[in-house]
This record gives C-alpha cells, sequence and structure tokens, in this order.
C-alpha cells in the first residue's frame, strides 16, 4: 500500500508541475482565471505510449482546449509539454470560446468505428453513469465556481481534439449548457449533494 501511496504523490507532483509550466507558457493577456485540469489516460494508438498525460485548459469565457502528451506525467520535461503545446493563435482562439484544431487533423486508414470501439477496451471504470446529477467545476473560485447538472454522455469527444483524446463526461447543467468535464477527479466533477 506505500508503494501505491507512492506512486500517487508521484503522479500528483507530475500534474502540479505540468499545471505550472502550462500556466506560465499562455500568453499573459489570456492567463487570469485559467482552471487547468492534468490527467492520465489510457491510449490504444500504437503510435503512442500506453499511458498519455491530457492537459484541459478552461478559460474565464468558458473557452476550453485539450493538449495531449504521450507521456505518463511523471515522465514530462518542460521541453516534451512544449513540443506539445498549441500555438499562441490556438490558444487565443480557445480563449475567445472558438473551436481550433489542434493538433492539426491528419487522416487515417483505420475507420473511426473501428478506432473508436479499440478504445472503448483501453478506458478505465468511470464513477458515475449517464442520467446522474453531478455538480461539476466551472470558474475558477474553488467555493462558488460550481454548477449542477446531469451526465449526458460517457467518454466524450469534441471532433477537433487528438484522436486518443476523450473526456470522461459531457454535462448538461442545469442552465441548459452544455460542458465536458476532463477529468473523472473530485476536483472537477463531484456526486450532486
Amino acid at each position: 500500500q506505500n508503494n501505491l501511496r507512492l506512486a500517487e504523490q508521484v503522479r500528483r507532483e507530475g500534474y502540479a508541475r505540468v499545471e505550472i509550466w502550462v500556466t506560465e507558457a499562455l500568453p499573459a493577456d489570456i492567463r487570469r482565471g485559467v482552471v487547468i485540469s492534468v490527467q492520465e489516460v489510457s491510449c490504444s494508438d500504437p503510435n503512442c505510449s500506453p499511458i498519455d498525460t491530457a492537459v484541459a485548459i478552461l478559460f474565464a469565457s468558458g473557452g476550453r482546449g485539450l493538449i495531449g502528451v504521450p507521456l505518463e506525467a511523471k515522465n514530462i520535461t518542460k521541453d516534451a509539454l512544449m513540443d506539445s503545446f498549441p500555438t499562441k493563435q490556438v490558444l487565443m482562439a480557445w480563449s475567445r470560446g472558438e473551436d481550433a484544431e489542434w493538433p492539426p487533423y491528419e487522416d487515417s486508414d483505420m475507420e473511426e468505428e473501428e478506432k473508436e470501439q479499440e478504445q472503448e477496451m483501453q478506458r478505465p471504470q468511470l464513477r458515475f453513469d449517464v442520467g446522474q446529477n453531478v455538480i461539476c467545476r466551472v470558474g475558477p473560485d474553488p467555493v462558488n465556481g460550481w454548477a449542477s447538472g446531469r451526465v449526458k454522455e460517457l467518454w466524450y469527444r469534441e471532433p477537433s481534439w487528438p484522436e486518443s483524446s476523450w473526456a470522461p463526461y459531457k454535462i448538461e447543467l442545469s442552465d441548459g449548457r452544455n460542458i465536458f468535464a476532463p477529468g473523472d477527479v473530485d476536483q472537477i466533477i463531484r456526486k450532486a449533494p
């Protein structure tokens, strides 16, 4: 059990380093109010590592973007992160709530359905089911930055995301907005009280 605690501590330290580096790399004029979420995800693509690190950037405007790094969080260096980091134009678009493709889309021979089936087999068990009431982090304030909603979809993916990147949940908030939870952790999504 000590080994598990140590591994979790090392992973969390990796997450913290990545959050700091991402924050530092964001242009200063869009950095305010940004929430950065880091999570390791299983990758079924033979061209990537078995564990990738997904970095969700949530802007105060409601815009968001996702970066995939083909390494476990503990192994990410600042240089490796910057190799996967979006351009300033992409970051600015995300900060305005616009869709911006990152990384640039590449065609593949594998049918989309085959890819989805292969990736489904690699995904970890989630804590919540479709239809379950939850509260989600929607702003930078750790106390008031939460909104209630209902899980609408498991393993949500936007077309502009890297093929191996998925958000554990798509949520319909009580106010009608649809958002995604970039990680299945209490800092992002919790069971509704």
